[in-house]
């Protein structure tokens, strides 16, 4: 087995060091007692905290939010489980024009998106509603729960299902009880990422949303351009601790190193 060598460790620490250092002051300046961006040495403060909670654009924008990755991210699971077991189990010559259609918004820039989505949305009657909302956030997940179902569905081992059928029991009950159980670590991680994408989009957010369904990463991108203070920074440690949360119950369900480098 390779091992790095202490110049490979110190770059790597150097890289890590520098990706996590704006989040991690981010995170001290929320707990400022003062009213500008200032690390004020030992003292901490909730201060800041209870602003954003009596804040009611911040509250009802992650009510927004929450709702609205618990929809996208659901929707895009139900039509991911059966797209990725079709293109697994029954491959055609369209097989991978189809695949390449449901990963394309990963590769497709969300600005260039979010400007299509709201003509399409202008043209259809659907501008400010919030169910095209949740479309449109479902549409953007929708590679993430698609590619980690289908990593769950290659090398499945289908010996037990062809028990089960020649045993007399139906597809549907196969599915249930032996296909859907071996396969819900993919489909929970792939849920959980499509939460935590559709929880922080903000680029194609801004050009869907309305004053009615405004996002808390719209919100706060709004609110930056006014003013500036310590309750953005509460906000954000907020975001990160949800995201850090989602983060780590992806990693104890289904494995961050499967999702980021594919590892069995």
């Amino acid at each position: 087995m390779n091992k790095n060598g202490p110049a490979a460790l110190l770059f790597n620490a150097l890289v890590i060091g520098f990706m996590l250092a704006p989040i991690l002051v981010v995170c001290v300046i929320a707990f400022t007692p003062e009213n500008t961006l200032t690390i004020h040495g030992p003292q901490l403060s909730l201060r800041w905290f209870r602003a954003v909670f009596d804040y009611p654009d911040f509250v009802s924008a992650f009510w927004n939010s929450l709702w609205l990755a618990l929809l996208s991210a659901t929707i895009s699971t139900v039509i991911s489980v059966p797209a990725a077991m079709a293109l697994i189990r029954h491959p055609h010559r369209w097989s991978g024009v189809l695949q390449g259609l449901f990963l394309s918004p990963l590769i497709i820039p969300h600005l260039v998106l979010g400007v299509a989505l709201l003509r399409l949305f202008a043209l259809v009657g659907g501008a400010g509603s919030f169910s095209w909302l949740v479309a449109a956030h479902a549409l953007v997940v929708m590679p993430y729960t698609m590619r980690l179902v289908m990593s769950a569905l290659v090398g499945f081992d289908r010996s037990a299902e062809q028990a089960a059928l020649s045993l007399g029991a139906g597809r549907a009950t196969v599915f249930l009880r032996i296909t859907l159980p071996m396969i819900l670590p993919g489909i929970t991680g792939g849920w959980l990422l499509a939460f935590i994408n559709s929880f922080d989009e903000v680029t194609m957010s801004i050009f869907v949303t309305s004053p009615s369904t405004v996002t808390l990463p719209v919100r706060m991108y709004m609110y930056a351009t006014e003013s500036i203070d310590p309750m953005m920074a509460a906000v954000s440690a907020l975001m990160v601790a949800v995201t850090a949360a989602a983060m780590f119950i992806l990693d104890r369900i289904y494995g961050l190193d499967r999702v980021l480098v594919g590892r069995a």
